[in-house]
């Protein structure tokens, strides 16, 4: 079976079991932006009490954000762990954006992909995960985001090797399905679930939907 045959069996797969996840969960571009860079090593349910601390306390903009106190911003952000370095990258990120697109995200978004990705993974704490979830999920740009859930996933079941790099599992990815935001955004939600149900350190391998699917791939 072709690769972009298995990918595509995978997917209509996990989108039978899970179906639609409607992610990434956020009521602005801007709280998906924010919440991308809040998620680095914690869990969503932490983001969400982070995200829910900035509303109450109407800071939840990036001209608020600009103005705001790193340690003040860093007590907001507190449920989200590691909140002094997050506050500090939170900070980058706007300052950055002040910089460059006077503090307008659909301005930024405006910008071609290839370049804006490329500077965005110059601002200090945004690593190529967080950079292609905020393009995606928050610019609805054509990027595939790619996990610490995809690579384990996908490397036992021998579709990809342990060595495998960050930008190789992304071009993995987009060489072999179609180039669609929609099914961009529904795949990567659908592995989350899935590494996150199912294909932990310890396996769940029993009742995880690629069990016998994936057995004659």
């Amino acid at each position: 079976m072709s690769t972009s045959k298995t990918l595509d069996k995978i997917y209509k797969q996990l989108y039978s079991a899970f179906g639609p996840r409607n992610w990434w969960p956020g009521e602005t571009p801007f709280e998906v932006v924010i919440g991308a860079i809040l998620t680095q090593n914690t869990n969503w349910t932490n983001v969400e009490k982070a995200i829910h601390n900035l509303k109450e306390a109407k800071e939840l903009t990036s001209k608020k954000l600009y103005e705001i106190d790193t340690s003040e911003l860093a007590e907001h952000i507190r449920p989200s762990g590691y909140f002094n370095i997050k506050a500090k990258r939170i900070k980058n990120f706007i300052n950055w954006l002040f910089k460059n697109y006077d503090g307008d995200l659909s301005k930024m978004f405006e910008q071609e992909l290839p370049e804006l990705r490329e500077s965005l993974l110059s601002v200090n704490g945004i690593g190529p995960e967080t950079a292609d979830s905020i393009l995606l999920y928050g610019g609805n740009k054509l990027t595939f985001v790619v996990d610490a859930y995809t690579h384990r996933i996908f490397k036992r079941h021998n579709l990809i090797s342990e060595e495998s790099t960050y930008d190789e599992i992304k071009i993995f990815f987009e060489e072999n399905i179609p180039a669609d935001v929609s099914l961009y955004n529904e795949f990567h939600a659908l592995i989350v679930k899935l590494g996150s149900e199912y294909c932990k350190p310890k396996k769940r391998c029993e009742k995880c939907p690629l069990n016998l699917f994936l057995s004659d791939v």
